[in-house]
C-alpha cells in the first residue's frame, strides 16, 4: 500500500496548509511554499501533488 505523501492543516489563520506528512513542512509547488491557501485550491493541490508522487513512486522499478 502506497501511503499519501501530502496532507492539509488549517491555520490558527483559518488558511490552509499542504503540507508533506513524511517530513512535516509545507509543500512546495511551482517554487513556492503551499501555505496561507483557501480550502478549495488547498485541497484540489492536495489531491494533484499527491498523484504526481503516486505516479512517480509507481514508475519506480524497485
Amino acid at each position: 500500500m502506497v501511503s499519501l505523501r501530502y496532507d492539509l492543516r488549517k491555520e490558527a489563520d483559518e488558511s490552509w496548509m499542504v503540507f508533506d506528512v513524511f517530513t512535516g513542512l509545507p509543500a512546495v509547488y511551482e517554487g513556492h511554499q503551499a501555505v496561507d491557501l483557501d480550502m478549495e485550491y488547498a485541497d484540489d493541490l492536495v489531491v494533484f501533488l499527491n498523484a504526481v508522487d503516486r505516479k512517480r513512486r509507481v514508475g519506480r522499478p524497485w
